[in-house]
């Protein structure tokens, strides 16, 4: 009798060879099968018919093939296949659809799901793209028909091609739960399943893969059915559980208890530069309030681009420099380091306490590497700013007392790890510093939940004041003069601007600026109708925006922006050089060059050298140049939410209105207009993070897979917001309630703890980062 760790080539209907596909996606045991859930269902037990549809809603069909045909048209070959019921019929249609030239003939009973259109060729409706299944007739055996026909059918993603797509994991399936009945330990105690009203985990298993008669499918579709709720629930109740667990071994560790006397409080008045801001004052109240206790801070510091968390974060590390500890902040990129390196050194040069700061770099000479390592081993380095440099071996810190690490997202979990867990000159292991985790990322609640869950959350939300909001506009790549002029007129008043472009030069092969360029523009578009490349067009330019005073119309040969393809930042550096931008002194900044041309370059930048400034996403973090007012985004539709959004913020950070210009591609998606017109709507950062995390999914919330952000089996943070505050309270009512039959037998409670332990070290595998 198979058991939930069973190997899964072990499964009936799997076998060595199917298995080796199923590992690939994470599948290894039976246990990760049956958590593989239907992404939606059909209710093939009343099915809809063709004269209940309406235009616009999103419905499953059976109905009868009555034909098919390949159509070849100028842009695409078009699938067109003719269902019917009676005398109602329905067109489906696929674009570049010759791949189901073959698969249907007349007579077949075909299930297919899709939005209901209205077809402008008569009073019938039709389906663009919808996902089909061929239904079993009366040659399929028995067992086929009954798991597909007159009931509630779950549908699958697959699992590798037709051969594991939906019909093969429902028999398969099928068969595993009927193998496996009565043999499901139950991992969550008996008094938390009644308080909080949620099946068994057998049952819950059963019911979502094969649901009774009586469910809702409205409660199916929204996965909110009690089975559903069950094992979404068990998912983030033992993701919370470790990281309540990781808190409370915090807790129970030595750190350092920071004192706060008026010499310490004397020390932050003396350097800071303007009055603080309520919020400011407040993160600072929280994150020194840790600081006094005896166990290890674990703080994260989240603040929209320019609301201070610098200032904030320099407050906290002269609490421990006050009090004889070393500080250290580690940033992801030389620029920054060296830019936070400038600023500390600017502001501490007020001091009267002769504070020594010290810079740790990869590209830094090694005479001067080794110098500097020799200031943080004894001790006379206060504080220390630098990148990744900061974690090798051969650094060691003396008495390091405060860790500050910068853009979070882009270190691993395990770097954040290794600077807390430096060793002393000696080999000794003091007592473990306090951290400080910042990032400018605004994070919905439910991701800081779960990606920053063993971290306490103080939010910065209010701007030093002096910070005049942005102007941001959406142009049409046609009005690019139209912007050239204003960038030429900002410039003569004095002002910079940065342009921005979405790859290096020529095709995407090995450039790290790509990593957020989605292709869902230029792929959607070729693939729509004309009727909706049509239609795009003529919505961006009725939305464009109003800040230049005339269209000028420039053919293609004239304006390369009205091409179509992607733009690169060395064509069209050179092209700006020449062309529109000539006399203006304009250079040239991307992630190929080495760190020294980088800080060459940024540095001309910030003295005024150089009036504009033509770059990649290399300068989306931290660069600090109150005089640019402009930011210009070519393609802006190819870029991400959040890294619009921290590209707008490298301007409007002097006293001087300020601009940020999104120029738009010939093909923008949906959702490429969606994230556009969001960018002009507002500037609050927490308001797009949200919308950001419901486009994209929290998989990709980063751009790239985030390090430490869990692969969910069932559960989804956007979705299931209310089961993750849920699963977090009763996450802590068990970690810290006594061992009382109220919260399960010792049996049971000892079984939680054991399933903990397999889901978070096999699928999470953070144990060793608390």
């Amino acid at each position: 009798m198979p058991g939930l760790d069973t190997p899964v080539k072990f499964v009936r209907g799997v076998g060595p060879h199917i298995a080796e596909i199923l590992d690939a996606k994470g599948i290894k045991t039976a246990e990760d099968l049956l958590y593989h859930l239907p992404f939606r269902y059909e209710d093939r037990q009343n099915p809809r018919s063709l004269d209940e549809l309406k235009p616009g809603e999103t419905a499953s069909v059976i109905a009868e093939v009555r034909g098919a045909a390949l159509l070849r048209t100028r842009r695409m070959p078009i699938f067109e296949l003719t269902l019917g019921q009676g005398r109602l019929v329905m067109k489906c249609l696929w674009f570049h659809g010759s791949y189901l030239e073959g698969k249907f003939h007349a007579g077949q009973t075909v299930a297919v799901y899709g939005k209901v259109e209205p077809s402008r060729s008569s009073s019938n409706l039709k389906m663009i793209q919808p996902q089909f299944e061929v239904l079993p007739d009366d040659s399929d055996d028995a067992e086929t028909r009954l798991l597909e026909v007159g009931r509630i059918t779950p549908v699958y993603e697959s699992l590798g091609g037709s051969r594991l797509a939906s019909r093969w994991q429902r028999k398969v399936i099928f068969h595993l739960l009927e193998g496996i009945r009565g043999n499901v330990p139950e991992c969550l105690p008996q008094p938390m399943l009644k308080r909080l009203a949620l099946p068994d985990r057998e049952s819950a298993l059963s019911q979502v893969h094969y649901p009774p008669e009586a469910v809702a499918m409205a409660h199916l579709q929204a996965w909110s059915t009690p089975a559903h709720r069950r094992l979404i629930f068990e998912e983030l109740f033992f993701l919370e559980l470790g990281l309540e667990l990781k808190r409370r071994k915090v807790r129970e560790r030595t750190g350092i208890s920071f004192a706060t006397t008026d010499k310490v409080r004397e020390a932050i008045r003396e350097v800071l530069p303007f009055h603080p801001t309520a919020a400011q004052k407040r993160t600072l109240g929280e994150i020194v309030a840790d600081m006094r206790q005896p166990s290890p801070m674990r703080r994260l510091l989240q603040g929209d681009v320019g609301s201070g968390k610098t200032i904030v974060a320099l407050q906290a590390m002269l609490v421990a420099m006050e009090n004889g500890y070393q500080a250290a902040l580690m940033a992801p990129t030389e620029i920054l380091a060296t830019q936070h390196y400038l600023a500390a050194r600017k502001l501490l040069e007020k001091s009267s306490r002769h504070y020594r700061i010290v810079l740790l770099t990869g590209s830094l000479d090694d005479d001067r590497k080794r110098t500097n390592r020799g200031l943080i081993n004894r001790g006379d380095a206060h504080l220390v700013i630098g990148t990744h440099a900061l974690i090798e071996e051969k650094v060691e810190f003396d008495r390091l007392g405060l860790v500050v690490v910068d853009e979070q997202h882009r270190f691993g979990v395990m770097q954040r790890f290794r600077l807390m867990k430096k060793p002393r000159p000696d080999g000794t292991e003091g007592a473990e510093p306090d951290v400080l985790v910042m990032t400018a990322t605004p994070i919905p609640r439910t991701l800081a939940l779960s990606l920053y869950g063993d971290l306490d959350v103080s939010i910065l939300d209010e701007l030093p004041p002096g910070r005049t909001p942005i102007v941001t506009r959406r142009v049409p790549a046609e009005r690019a003069d139209d912007v050239w002029d204003f960038v030429r007129k900002q410039v003569a008043a004095g002002r910079q601007a940065y342009i921005v472009y979405p790859v290096i030069e020529g095709a995407k092969d090995d450039q790290p600026e790509l990593d957020f360029s989605a292709d869902d523009g230029s792929a959607q578009a070729e693939a729509a109708p004309p009727a909706d490349t049509a239609g795009h067009a003529k919505a961006r330019k009725t939305k464009a925006g109003t800040l230049f005073p005339k269209a000028v119309q420039a053919n293609a040969e004239a304006n390369p922006s009205a091409k179509s393809g992607l733009k690169s930042a060395v064509e069209m550096h050179e092209k700006l050089r020449t062309g529109p931008l000539a006399g203006l002194r304009i250079g040239l900044l991307h992630g190929r060059l080495d760190a020294d041309e980088k800080e060459v370059i940024m540095r001309r930048f910030q003295r005024g050298e150089i009036d504009v400034l033509v770059a990649t996403t290399v300068i989306e973090v931290g660069v600090d140049v109150p005089n640019a007012t402009v930011m210009v985004v070519e393609h802006a539709e190819r870029f991400g939410l959040a890294q619009l959004h921290q590209l707008r913020g490298r301007v409007g950070r002097g006293a001087a209105k300020s601009y940020c210009i999104l120029i738009t591609g010939d093909r923008v998606s949906e959702q490429g207009e969606e994230r556009l017109n969001a960018m002009v709507r507002t500037q609050d950062g927490f308001e797009l993070a949200e919308l950001d995390l419901q486009m994209r999914g929290p998989g990709e919330f980063f751009g790239t897979k985030q390090a430490g952000l869990p692969d969910f089996r069932v559960a989804n943070l956007l979705r299931d917001r209310a089961l993750l505050e849920l699963a977090k309270q009763e996450a802590a009512r068990f970690a810290n309630a006594p061992a009382t039959e109220a919260e399960g037998t010792e049996a049971e409670r000892a079984r939680v703890w054991a399933r903990l332990k397999d889901a978070w070290q096999r699928r999470y595998g953070l144990v060793e980062a608390g």
